[in-house]
This record gives structure tokens, C-alpha cells and sequence, in this order.
């Protein structure tokens, strides 16, 4: 369940954002003021904030300074002013988004969901995992399986089967591995390519894998050849 931390020292207007953002599927927290706001984030870790901007002890702009000093988590101003100059420095000390009061609840959380399906696109497309067919690749644990049972492969086979998939159906020189893999710094030759690649496939073909494979191209170099 996603966290969202209300900071508001106008308890008419929490209530109502807190009964909103429950109907939406949020665990909600609250504070009243800057520093409370600044514990409550750091306490809880939401995923995102809704900041009112004139708060006792700091305003918004201050917390939303403290806030991005150690997190990018989304932050929405929310404030009884309208000028320009306000709003443009809201954004610019880091805040995702300005709603000027009075506002309308179901607007606020239209607001947050926007928002919200924008992180959750941006983590599927950061996510390193790579499926064809029965084979899947996933670089945030350096994992490889083929029809759900794990392949036991090195870092670096793991790597050079990362290159080739991600990029499918393109041929890949020996030295375009070994530049990309090795790096431009690395004294070794071709053939260090040529056997990580046997070792490679020689691991892979335990598996039944109909739909793809790593084929050699004579006299160029290798691609992952999806059918």
C-alpha cells in the first residue's frame, strides 16, 4: 500500500485530503507543521507529499529544500497564494506540481494519480529484466532462468547474454563485445570473446530454447536471433 504524508496545519483541510486519499488506496500520514513534516518524512518514507506552503515553525518551501536534500520522491505544493513568482519558485526548488487553494478534493487526487502512474511507468522502463519466449534475464539480481529453473552463469556471461538479447536480431563484432564488456583499457584478444561465448551456450543449450538462440555470424561476430 502506498504511503502519502499530508502536511497542513489546517486540520479541516487534512481531514478531508486524509478521507480522499483513503478512498484512493493510500496509507495516509499527517502533520500540522514544517518540522513535523520533516520527521513524519523521514519516519515513514511516503511516496509522495502533499505540502502546504505557509506552515508554522518551517513553510513548505523549506521542507521541500530538507525533502530533496535526500530523496526525489514527488512533491505537490499546495498553497492560499497564486502569484506567479511563488509558484515558479515551488517548482524550482523541486516540487512536482502547484495547487492554489481553494481547490476541490477530487482534483488534488486526480492530481496524485497522474503522478503516481508516471512512477510506477518510469519503474517498469528502469526495471533491467528481459523476457523472450521461456528465457528471462533480470540484471537487478544478476538472475537468468529458462522455463523457471535457474541457469548457473557468471557475471560476465550473464552480462555478454544481457548485450546480445537487449539489443535483438543485431550482430555484434568481437570487438564491440570486447570493448563494451571489457573495456577499451583490456590487453585481451578476440578469443577471450569467442570462449565466454562457448562457455555461455554451451550452458544454455541444458535448455530447451526453440524460440531464440546466440548465433554466430562467420567472419563478423554474434546476435541474439529471436524466431
Amino acid at each position: 500500500m502506498p504511503t502519502i504524508l499530508i502536511a497542513d496545519d489546517n486540520r479541516q483541510i487534512t481531514s478531508i485530503l486524509k478521507e480522499y486519499a483513503l478512498n484512493e488506496g493510500f496509507e495516509v500520514k499527517i502533520a500540522y507543521d514544517g518540522n513535523s513534516a520533516v520527521e513524519a518524512f523521514d519516519k515513514y518514507a511516503p511516496n509522495i507529499v502533499l505540502l502546504d506552503v505557509m506552515m508554522p515553525q518551517k513553510d513548505g518551501f523549506e521542507v521541500c529544500r530538507e525533502i530533496r536534500k535526500k530523496s526525489n520522491v514527488p512533491v505537490i505544493m499546495i498553497t492560499a497564494r497564486g502569484e506567479d513568482f511563488e509558484k515558479i519558485m515551488g517548482l524550482d526548488i523541486g516540487a512536482d506540481d502547484y495547487i492554489v487553494k481553494p481547490f476541490s478534493p477530487g482534483e488534488v487526487m486526480a492530481r496524485v494519480r497522474a503522478i503516481m502512474r508516471r512512477i510506477i511507468s518510469d519503474d517498469k522502463a528502469n526495471k533491467q529484466l528481459i523476457t523472450y519466449s521461456n528465457l528471462k534475464i533480470d540484471m537487478d539480481d544478476y538472475s537468468v532462468t529458462i522455463d523457471d529453473d535457474k541457469v548457473s552463469l557468471t557475471k560476465k556471461e550473464i552480462e555478454i547474454l544481457w548485450t546480445l538479447a537487449s539489443n535483438k536480431n543485431k550482430v555484434f563484432t568481437r570487438e564491440n563485445l570486447l570493448n563494451s564488456l571489457w573495456g577499451y583499457d583490456y590487453f585481451g584478444d578476440n578469443r577471450t570473446v569467442d570462449s565466454h561465448i562457448k562457455r555461455l551456450r554451451s550452458k544454455l543449450d541444458e535448455f530447451e530454447h526453440d524460440g531464440w538462440e546466440i548465433k554466430t555470424i562467420w567472419g563478423v561476430g554474434y546476435k541474439f536471433e529471436v524466431r
